[in-house]
């Protein structure tokens, strides 16, 4: 399956705040650099969150799985750990070597340091990719390729479960504008679409290497979904932009 994530490099910061906040710095912080020069500071404490603090989203994400589940950029396992005092079989896998560890050692049974794009693994009944992990593909072009091929890990009547955030630009009363923006002046062309993101990792002095990201709003991802023969259902959303989807098969 392309695009091809398995240079662990870029997710190297990530994966040591990981292993350094499960070692007892609870003030692991990663700062995320945008390319337009924006900065933003990531505690790491967010991806040990206990049940008890999952929003409501994660919850209806966890209530839709079933099946044997694959958890998919599993981090530091809050979800994985709880689908299997669920019961549910869970193989979870992440890129970064460090979060497996962290994983295996906080009681994950089944953590595989692998890169989805190249996981040879299946066939489950649910890929669950959270904390926006459908960003991982990077790009448009990239979503199309990655929905054609992510059904050969999936059972004929598995599902696909993750969330995203409405990149689009909202009116006054908050509405997001539809498209990607009117074409740039003096051209045909039109405004890159502002879900596509580049930024970098940075842990302790160190960065990472340029990151693709992609935010996709629930309209796009539909019309992008039912080309490669998949039938998208948003099952919850929240006012400020953040949506849960579930890729289905069409019996």
């Amino acid at each position: 399956m392309r695009p091809s994530r398995t240079n662990p490099a870029p997710w190297s910061p990530h994966g040591q705040a990981l292993l350094d906040y499960f070692r007892g710095d609870h003030s692991a912080k990663v700062q995320v650099h945008e390319e337009g020069g924006e900065t933003e500071t990531v505690p790491i404490r967010v991806f040990f969150r206990g049940p008890s603090e999952f929003s409501a989203l994660e919850e209806a994400a966890l209530e839709l799985c079933r099946g044997r589940v694959l958890d998919a950029g599993a981090g530091a396992g809050c979800h994985a750990l709880v689908l299997q005092e669920l019961g549910l079989s869970v193989c979870a896998i992440d890129i970064a070597p460090e979060a497996v560890e962290v994983m295996r050692r906080r009681g994950v049974q089944d953590a595989r340091c692998a890169d989805l794009f190249q996981f040879h693994g299946g066939p489950f009944d649910t890929i669950l990719m959270m904390m926006n992990g459908i960003g991982v593909v990077g790009t448009l072009a990239r979503l199309d390729r990655f929905l054609g091929e992510v059904g050969r890990l999936l059972d004929p009547e598995g599902q696909l479960i993750f969330d995203s955030y409405d990149p689009r630009p909202g009116d006054e009363e908050g509405n997001a504008s539809p498209g990607t923006g009117p074409p740039t002046a003096g051209t045909s062309h039109p405004e890159p679409y502002p879900g596509q993101l580049r930024f970098q990792l940075e842990y302790k002095g160190r960065r990472g290497p340029t990151l693709g990201w992609l935010f996709v709003d629930p309209e796009r991802l539909a019309r992008h979904a039912g080309r490669a023969g998949w039938r998208c259902e948003v099952v919850w959303r929240e006012e400020e932009g953040h949506y849960l989807a579930r890729l289905t098969r069409p019996q």
